[in-house]
């Protein structure tokens, strides 16, 4: 029986529409984009991870770049079991002598069907898990930055990655009331395409948008600590020549002003839902930012004059989810009961 324990690894995955984490024995060992290059006449994977990127959007007519995942979930079965396997050859899993089987667990949308579930878990038993569990990524957002989710006490946390933002009040293991929109870190990319279309007549990729994000992405126009002016190359639609224009954070939060709208309606509409005594608790504790979105420059600010609550942007944003789901993984019999 202990032999096969040994052939038995413990791994946590942030099956990310972005990013893509791995963490064993409490170590983050993949932190990779979530894509997969193929070769279109062979069917082979050409690439995982930061080499598939490289190739998105300069691939020839024999290679096919695919995101397996929209909205935190699968949306290319065959793609995304490629990718999982790739990403734990490249985390060097199983290497030497016999390849070991894995106890996973993974973090999915709270809002996730059960159609989507099946879709995760077949992945994951085809790439080589023995046994899988699902957790929420609210919840392991709220473990991986040390709440204690089993107390009774309420906790809102607004988690904003990539494809999805979740807002969540967590209480005594489990979500007492959630919403997610659509609307996040890809939205963000999408705004600034279009708005360096119509404002600037000049064509971008999304690679660039999320470079003029990360560079002078803002949530508000008036910010303390204002980042410089970014140029940004890119095709002049009129002429179909290069072409360079500047962007300030201001343009960025200008562009970004409805999306983030959306999200604000959405934080208010759970307020609404949470029962009044938790109500109670998150006036008092307030609201904790998590995910790469919590990032965007001034955007805890703005969320605090709208609710009117202290908003915490969490340390190490990007990492709470997968932290989170290791917590979980290593203590699996405590947290149990709030996996899937």
């Amino acid at each position: 029986m202990g032999f096969f324990n040994f052939l038995t690894q413990g791994i946590a995955i942030d099956l990310g529409t972005a990013n893509f984490l791995v963490l064993k024995d409490g170590k983050v060992v993949v932190d990779e984009p979530s894509i997969i290059a193929f070769n279109r006449t062979t069917g082979a994977v050409i690439a995982v991870g930061r080499k598939a990127e490289q190739m998105e959007g300069k691939e020839h007519e024999n290679i096919r770049t695919i995101r397996p995942l929209k909205n935190g979930v699968i949306a290319d079965f065959h793609a995304a079991e490629h990718m999982m396997k790739g990403m734990l050859k490249l985390a060097n899993i199983g290497k030497g002598g016999m390849s070991p089987s894995y106890r996973m667990v993974v973090c999915v949308p709270a809002g996730i069907t059960e159609v989507e579930k099946r879709a995760i878990r077949d992945s994951a038993v085809i790439a080589g898990a023995k046994e899988v569990y699902l957790i929420h990524e609210p919840v392991a957002a709220a473990i991986g930055i040390g709440l204690d989710v089993q107390e009774p006490t309420g906790h809102m946390l607004v988690d904003i990655g990539s494809g999805i933002t979740e807002i969540a009040v967590i209480a005594l293991s489990g979500i007492v009331c959630d919403q997610s929109v659509r609307v996040a870190g890809d939205t963000f990319d999408e705004d600034i395409i279009q708005f360096m279309r119509k404002e600037h007549n000049i064509l971008i990729g999304q690679s660039t948008a999320e470079k003029i994000k990360l560079q002078v992405g803002a949530a508000i126009e008036e910010l303390a600590d204002a980042p410089e002016d970014y140029n940004v190359r890119g095709r002049d639609l009129m002429t179909g020549l290069p072409k360079q224009v500047t962007v300030t954070y201001q343009d960025i939060a200008v562009c970004l002003d409805k999306s983030i709208t959306k999200i604000e309606e959405a934080i208010l509409i759970t307020l609404e839902l949470t029962p009044p005594e938790l109500s109670s608790d998150i006036h008092q504790s307030g609201i904790y930012l998590t995910g790469g979105g919590a990032l965007l420059r001034g955007l805890d600010k703005r969320l605090a004059r709208k609710t009117r609550l202290p908003v915490h942007v969490v340390e190490g944003p990007l990492l709470a989810v997968i932290k989170g789901t290791g917590v979980a993984l290593s203590n699996i019999n405590n947290f149990k009961f709030l996996m899937r």
